[in-house]
């Protein structure tokens, strides 16, 4: 069963003084099962960050569809938006988004709160999450004063604890050293078996070995994609170096 279907996707940017048009996407469609967890990757330009934020909608397409679970993306108005956001779709990002002012389980309460749910229900359903992320020692401490890897986790929270459809993470391991990125991805692979979808997006051939499949986005279009199947960690983060290779000295497209 597809959760996410995008079809025909396309997205064409007017310069300021509308002289030239620089066309981000040009033709994507693919589709993500229920239980999935896929990474998208590309090169800087590749047009995976637009593809992302469509997804996220937080940009629209020029043409095409984006549906959620049979419910289109694309058309939401602008008053829906915030809260079909908060409601449907868990954020998870390279810098953490946290605010400094506010403790760890304030941050994580965020967009419980936006949506009015009452302290007790918010309570209840931090609880089992920050006991599974390790993180119910640090609830009442401020951002700056825990790890990267701590801040990362305490971000998965606030993304889990909305139960989102769809969890997308944008370069989640970039600020991490490599103790707390192996842990991060332990983790998403943990949720993922849980029955979370998941999908990222990176430059981390490391962080797409955990995925179970990835996405290769070049020149605006799906270029390639490789199936996990029973591979291991090792045996994926190969095949995708040298897809990798083969897309920057300019193999054959997938057909």
């Amino acid at each position: 069963m597809s959760i996410l279907e995008v079809n025909n996707l396309k997205k064409v940017y007017t310069t300021r003084f509308g002289g030239n048009h620089v066309q981000a996407l040009s033709n994507v469609s693919f589709s993500v099962e229920l239980g999935e967890y896929v990474a998208i990757m590309g090169e800087s330009g590749s047009g995976k960050t637009t593809l992302l934020n469509i997804l996220a909608s937080l940009d629209k397409p020029t043409s095409g569809e984006v549906l959620l679970n049979g419910k289109s993306l694309v058309s939401i108005n602008e008053k829906e938006i915030s809260a079909f956001r908060r409601e449907n779709l868990g954020f998870v990002f390279q810098d953490f988004n946290l605010l400094d002012t506010f403790s760890i389980q304030d941050n994580i309460f965020l967009p419980l709160v936006l949506s009015g749910k009452s302290f007790d229900e918010m309570d209840s359903r931090l609880k089992p999450i920050a006991a599974k992320l390790g993180i119910s020692g640090i609830l009442g401490n401020y951002p700056y004063e825990v790890s990267g890897g701590q801040k990362q986790r305490a971000a998965v929270a606030r993304a889990l604890i909305t139960n989102p459809q769809l969890i997308f993470a944008d370069e989640p391991t970039g600020a991490l050293d490599s103790r707390a990125t192996e842990g991060l991805l332990h983790l998403f692979n943990e949720i993922n078996d849980e029955g979370q979808t998941i999908l990222m997006v990176t430059h981390s051939t490391k962080a797409a070995s955990h995925a179970k499949r990835v996405l290769f986005i070049k020149d605006g279009e799906v270029f390639h994609q490789i199936y996990k199947a029973n591979m291991s960690n090792e045996a994926m983060y190969q095949k995708i170096s040298d897809t990798l290779t083969m897309i920057a000295t300019g193999g054959a497209r997938d057909e």
